[in-house]
């Protein structure tokens, strides 16, 4: 991932710290600049699939490594290694995504765990790493609230511009198991957000175990120290792993220096243009009462059903796309791990042709057409699924070609019911169809009867 823009412009430098798994920080991350008064700069991933396209077996496979490195955590043993394999498909060496992902999905001793993600980013590493665990529960947070569900636990993100988190099970007693509890989340930077979590689920019901996890981990010793003393203070053991470590060195002044480059540029937001392409629905059939991804909970008998069906879905998707090279899968804010698992399978069933993934997002990035910079591209439309805190944009990044770019023959945009709106129709499917053919997969919205 390049740094170049962002470095030269405002002084931020990424530093390697440990490789456990053998990239360094700066192979896994470039960095942004965000529109964000709180904080200034952006660490864009370049395994986490949610602001640039990325081949959707490189985001499985990492998610299933970090899970590994959770796994083998929890019962004391040595994970396994990934060697070059992780290196080699962030540098696009042909094969080496698919076989992170292959190596990574290898059966081993399943574990027994609570698994909470954090929205909006890492809802689908959370499932991946609650997929690496074999017999985990799995539960990310949500900003939408749910008619039936009662509210678990809430908390605050401290950089976020969009603070409000919610925990809604389908059934609260998965949480009140005594088992681990592992925590995911894209990064850690000061790991306050994740040791705000501990601290109001162990008041609810104490644990003997937590593990913090994280595609990087850019906490201080005073950081860490923090969370040492938290551990103290409950009585518990709290670890935490990751991909890689480091830090990010930030000059004085870098929120007035990043609002004043966000003020003084354009941000890159791509118009409508003359086009206006087709827009087809696909049937996927999606399995009745499986849920869509880990709003409400996510069992192993329920990945085991999805496994089921991947293949299936991926094959309707598949008779939809005539004479294509490269497509994107696009999913829906949260909706992260269904989109992922069907690009994952479509990539599989069509190996000449290049299959990206990537979602939409209600974060505020600065998009600069520069070789230099992480975000070439934006897309800016409404929200289309009726928030709880009203209207407001939100935003597809890197989905456009930047110049010298070659887009995409065709999208596929992966949206939940709630999600598919007449303000769907007239913002982001608008934006996308002037860009390529357009193919929206619907997948149902988990409710309290279904």
């Amino acid at each position: 991932m390049t740094s170049a823009w962002v470095s030269s412009r405002l002084g931020v430098r990424l530093t390697d710290g440990p490789r456990p798994v053998g990239a360094g920080l700066s192979s896994l991350v470039g960095l942004g600049v965000r529109r964000n008064p709180r904080r200034a700069h952006l660490l864009v991933s370049a395994v986490l699939g949610k602001h640039v396209p990325t081949d959707p077996r490189l985001v499985y496979g990492s998610g299933l490594l970090l899970g590994e490195l959770v796994r083998a955590r929890l019962r004391g043993e040595e994970p396994v290694h990934p060697g070059s394999l992780l290196s080699d498909a962030l540098g696009g060496v042909p094969g080496a995504a698919a076989g992170l992902r292959d190596l990574m999905r290898a059966p081993r001793v399943p574990v027994d765990a609570v698994v909470l993600g954090y929205a909006e980013t890492a809802t689908a590493l959370g499932h991946s790493v609650a997929d690496a665990l074999g017999g985990a529960y799995y539960l990310h947070s949500t900003r939408r609230p749910v008619p039936g569900f009662a509210t678990y636990g809430g908390f605050e993100e401290e950089h976020s511009h969009a603070t409000s988190h919610l925990l809604l099970p389908a059934d609260p007693a998965m949480l009140d198991r005594d088992v681990p509890v592992v925590l995911v989340d894209d990064e850690l930077s000061t790991g306050r957000t994740v040791l705000n979590t501990i601290e109001t689920l162990h008041a609810v019901r104490p644990r003997s175990h937590y593990v913090l996890a994280a595609l990087v981990d850019l906490r201080g010793a005073a950081d860490q120290a923090r969370m040492d003393d938290l551990a103290a203070r409950l009585g518990t053991r709290i670890d935490a792993v990751a991909l890689a470590g480091g830090h990010v060195e930030l000059p004085e002044g870098i929120l007035e220096a990043g609002q004043a480059l966000v003020a003084g540029l354009s941000g890159g937001s791509v118009g409508l243009g003359g086009r206006s392409l087709a827009v087809a629905r696909a049937s996927l059939e999606w399995p009745t009462g499986l849920p869509d991804g880990g709003r409400h909970g996510f069992l192993p008998s329920h990945r085991t059903r999805l496994e089921k069906d991947l293949a299936r879905m991926a094959d309707v998707l598949a008779a939809e796309l005539d004479d294509v090279s490269r497509v994107l899968v696009l999913g829906f804010e949260e909706l992260m791990y269904a989109p992922l698992r069907l690009a994952e399978a479509l990539a599989d069933a069509l190996p000449s042709v290049d299959v990206r993934y990537s979602t939409t997002t209600r974060s505020p990035v600065l998009a600069v057409d520069d070789p230099g910079y992480a975000i070439r591209t934006r897309l800016v439309f409404p929200s289309h699924d009726d928030p709880a805190d009203g209207p407001g944009e939100r935003y597809a990044y890197n989905v456009a070609p930047g110049s010298g770019q070659r887009g995409f023959d065709q999208i596929v945009f992966v949206v939940d019911d709630a999600g598919d709106t007449v303000a769907l129709a007239h913002g982001l499917l608008e934006r996308l169809r002037a860009l390529a053919p357009v193919l929206v997969a619907t997948v149902p919205a988990h409710r309290r009867d279904s």
